[in-house]
């Protein structure tokens, strides 16, 4: 077994929520840290499991069968900012700033997803990583690229689960695909 480290965003419940604490940890979270932005809650895990996906589903079921009507959001780190990306990758910020900048590399470093008129824009990590490994930054066998497509994926599970337009996701999807949908009624 390996330990992992990762983050759950929490719904359902805030700082305020009556034995929250108690719950979590009777449900099997005593391996992860609350946390609070605000009123809102994350909880930081280091949960040793055979790989990062049986990690953070088990600490999904975790945390939704406490009773507390807690539901998990996304798990942190698929958007980042340059210092996140130089924190994951062991590089310094001003190395992935030249990178990005095209003052090194090949001057194809991805473009950032959000927030991109803003002065903190967030580039997706799974694009990035498997960039920085092309680019021979970070080894091709390195954990970071199989975990990030793991968190990249998981996160776009919960999106979808959490969706009331599930089937308009999907209409789109095979829209954006070339492929023949039916017409939705909305």
């Amino acid at each position: 077994m390996s330990l992992f480290n990762f983050t759950l965003t929490l719904s359902g419940v805030t700082s305020d929520t009556t034995g929250l604490e108690d719950a979590l940890f009777s449900a099997g979270c005593d391996d992860a840290l609350i946390c609070f932005y605000g009123t809102a809650v994350y909880l930081e895990f280091d949960r040793y499991e055979e790989n990062l996906t049986q990690a953070v589903i088990s600490a999904i079921s975790d945390i939704e069968s406490s009773g507390i009507g807690a539901r998990v959001e996304s798990v942190d780190s698929t958007l980042l900012g340059l210092s996140d990306i130089a924190e994951l990758t062991g590089l310094t910020r001003q190395a992935i700033a030249l990178l990005k900048d095209g003052a090194r590399g090949s001057r194809q470093f991805p473009g950032p997803v959000q927030r991109v008129k803003g002065n903190s824009p967030l580039w997706r990590w799974r694009t990035v990583v498997d960039w920085l490994a092309s680019e021979g930054r970070i080894p091709a066998d390195s954990p970071l690229i199989s975990n990030a497509r793991v968190l990249d994926n998981l996160n776009l599970a919960l999106q979808l689960r959490a969706s009331p337009e599930q089937s308009n996701v999907m209409h789109y999807l095979h829209q954006m695909e070339g492929k023949a949908v039916p017409r939705l009624h909305s």
